[in-house]
Parts: C-alpha cells; structure tokens; sequence
C-alpha cells in the first residue's frame, strides 16, 4: 500500500468544493487505495478501480512549453487547461488521474500576465471541483488579474462548484449548449472506521489534550461535538462561496443561493445569471483570436486567422 494519508487527509472532514458524483468517487479511491472496506459507495451503480501508472513526461512537457510559445506568438491568446480535481498544491496531483492544482494554476496564471505576447487569457475549464483550501484565494488572483488583461472562461464541458468559482472570477463566462455550470454548494464527509477495527480486533485508544484534539477522529463514531464543528466549517466556506459568486457575477447572495446547487445546462446558465453567452469551444477561441488579429496593425504571415486558430486544440495540455 502507497503512503496515500496526506491525499486521505485532504478528503475526508474537510470542506469540498466538489460536486456530490466527484466525491463519491474520491471515496471510492480512498477505499480502494487504502484498504478501508467501505460499502454502499458507488459512482453510478459501480465502483471503478483506479489503476496506478508510472509516467515519465519530460520530454512531453518540454514539447508542450514549446507549442505554447509558438501559439502565443502567432495568436496572442495564452489558453491555461482547469481540468479533472483540483487540488490545493502540484505535490498533490497524481500524475494517472486529470488533476489541476491552484499552485500550479497560479503560476500560469502569473507568466500569461507578464508576458506581453499574451493579450487574452483563456481558461479552458472541465472540471467538477476539488479542494476549498486555497480555492478562494485562487479565485481573487484570477480577478485581479482580469483587471490587468481579459480573461475568458470557456466551459469545456463542466465547470461545477469549485471549477465554477474559478470559471466565474473570469472576465466572461461561455458555456456550450450541453456543458455545465453551478453545483455551487459544499459538502465534507466523515470515514467512521470504528466497526471495521472491531471486527478486525483493532482497538484505538486516543490520550489527548485540549478537548477538540480528538475530533472528527474516523476510529470513532462521529460525536455531537465533532458534527457540530463539521458543520460550522460547511456553513462558513458556503457563505463565503455565495459571496464570491455573487460578487463576480453581480448577483444579489440570495439569487446565488436560490440555485441550491443545481446544475444547469447551456442557456439554463445564462438564465441563472451563471454565464455570459452561448458559443462551442472552439468558436469562440476562433472569434477571440480573430478578434487580437483584427487589432493588430501588421497581422503575421503564415496562413488565415481561421486556421491559425483552428490548430489550437482546446484539450491540449500546454
């Protein structure tokens, strides 16, 4: 068994800017890789097993760095990939499942600003949320940034809870007529572990001081005091996700609120006030790059705006 704790850690009793599918499955990965026995956990039905690669990108990444340059270059359009779980740091990322980290989002972020070849920033997001640590933060950084040079947000196929707070810091929004926006809402989860240690024989004595050391302890049943606590740290990182998206999108808190964390779909999102227009991917990496090619005094040779454009694969990774 892999020394998974630390990723455990960030799972379990901790508040998550995930949708409800993306957290069972995040379950079901601790219960696979750590061996907990957890039952009545299933995605859809089943319980997918999550496969172990070891992958060496070097010369990838290397390739990847290099098609940016040259894209940037040619188009003025710097597009920065919000893909899979978002997790906190770039230690946290497993290289075999699509994951993004804030660190890592917020250095790109940082290098799009400061370049000058860079005139708009896309953020191609498909992801259902991950971690609340560092997502705010993460989220402010990109609208401040928006103050400095456009950022769009093209949702490419979901943006949901905290994949949906970093697409709304955005400058503008895009949905497609099928991909998604919303589940603005926070959920946490407790692994009570109790029963599984007494059937093995297991017993776990904790000596502690400071009366909530032992909270939220998963060798015992769930206490008042603990789901009180739990409770507390939902309630406050909810309202602080109302008001985020209320603020971005210039909603009242109460309207973001009246969503219940729904999804929706296409021109459901423009209705809501979730997003801006409805255009597919592509079409709108076209428009914007026609859009700097237009505002150039000297276009660059080589071929129409519309191929140019066209060769910017939306799921790359750069």
């Amino acid at each position: 068994m892999k020394p998974h704790l630390r990723l455990a850690s960030l799972i379990f009793n901790q508040p998550q800017l995930v949708s409800d599918q993306m957290m069972s499955l995040a379950v079901q990965w601790a219960n696979q890789a750590l061996h907990l026995n957890i039952v009545n956990l299933t995605v859809n039905g089943a319980q997918p097993k999550v496969e172990e690669v070891d992958l060496s990108g070097g010369a990838q990444m290397a390739s990847a760095s290099d098609r940016r340059r040259a894209v940037v270059a040619d188009t003025g359009v710097d597009i920065i990939p919000v893909s899979g779980i978002l997790v906190p740091r770039s230690a946290h990322v497993n290289p075999c499942e699509p994951m993004t980290s804030y660190e890592g989002l917020r250095l790109s972020l940082n290098q799009a600003i400061a370049d000058p070849a860079v005139e708009h920033i896309i953020l191609d997001v498909d992801s259902n949320g991950g971690s609340a640590t560092g997502a705010f933060e993460l989220a402010n950084d990109i609208r401040e940034a928006a103050k400095l040079k456009p950022i769009t947000a093209i949702v490419n196929f979901s943006a949901f809870s905290g994949g949906y707070l970093i697409a709304a810091a955005a400058s503008n929004v895009i949905v497609s007529q099928t991909s998604g926006v919303g589940s603005i809402g926070v959920i946490a989860k407790h692994l009570d572990v109790s029963k599984r240690d007494e059937q093995q024989g297991i017993k776990v004595t904790s000596v502690f001081a400071g009366d909530r050391k032992n909270d939220l302890t998963p060798h015992e049943p769930l206490s008042e005091q603990s789901l009180e606590r739990l409770t507390s740290i939902v309630q406050t990182n909810y309202a602080q996700f109302v008001d985020a998206i209320a603020q971005f999108r210039g909603l009242t808190t109460q309207a973001v609120k009246d969503t219940q964390a729904g999804l929706f779909f296409g021109k459901e999102g423009l209705e809501a006030g979730l997003a801006d227009s409805v255009e597919t991917p592509q079409a709108a990496v076209n428009r914007i790059a026609a859009q700097i090619a237009a505002s150039r005094a000297q276009p660059k040779p080589g071929g129409s705006v519309a191929a140019r454009a066209a060769a910017m694969n939306m799921r790359s990774h750069y």
